[in-house]
């Protein structure tokens, strides 16, 4: 064991790493990457709400996240009629507020998300005849 004093943010540690040889190195990769698949796994919940979400046919233009983030309000309903720039729903990502518009006019098909969903770049929000 060596010990090293690492200072971060301004605040100084005292950690201790352990030298491997270069053939123990190998069982360490292995270590490391369950531990970047468990990061994954909470991706994995908000797929059944997508899936559980939609009601009703698909419609032929997808109405899709620009970018990963949680929805904050949805603002339209199966059925209701949408001009071209109205907001369909309001995205958080980074901390901000992100309007998501009506890319054309049209007539809500489906609505695949709910409000509090968390939804990953590309995921089809909302469908529209």
């Amino acid at each position: 064991m060596r010990k090293f004093n690492v200072t971060v943010n301004g605040t100084a540690y005292e950690v201790e790493v352990e030298e491997v040889a270069a053939d123990a190195s190998a069982p360490a990769a292995p270590a490391a990457a369950p531990a970047a698949a468990a990061a994954p796994a909470p991706k994995a919940a908000p797929a059944p709400k997508k899936a559980a979400a939609p009601a009703g046919a698909q419609g032929s233009v997808k109405v899709s996240s620009p970018m990963p983030g949680n929805i904050l309000k949805m603002n339209v309903s199966v059925g209701q009629k949408v001009a071209k720039g109205d907001v369909i729903c309001v995205l958080e990502a980074m901390k901000m507020e992100n309007d998501i518009p009506a890319p054309q006019d049209g007539t809500v098909a489906s609505v695949n998300v709910q409000k509090g969903a968390s939804v990953n770049s590309g995921d089809v929000l909302v469908t529209l005849n």
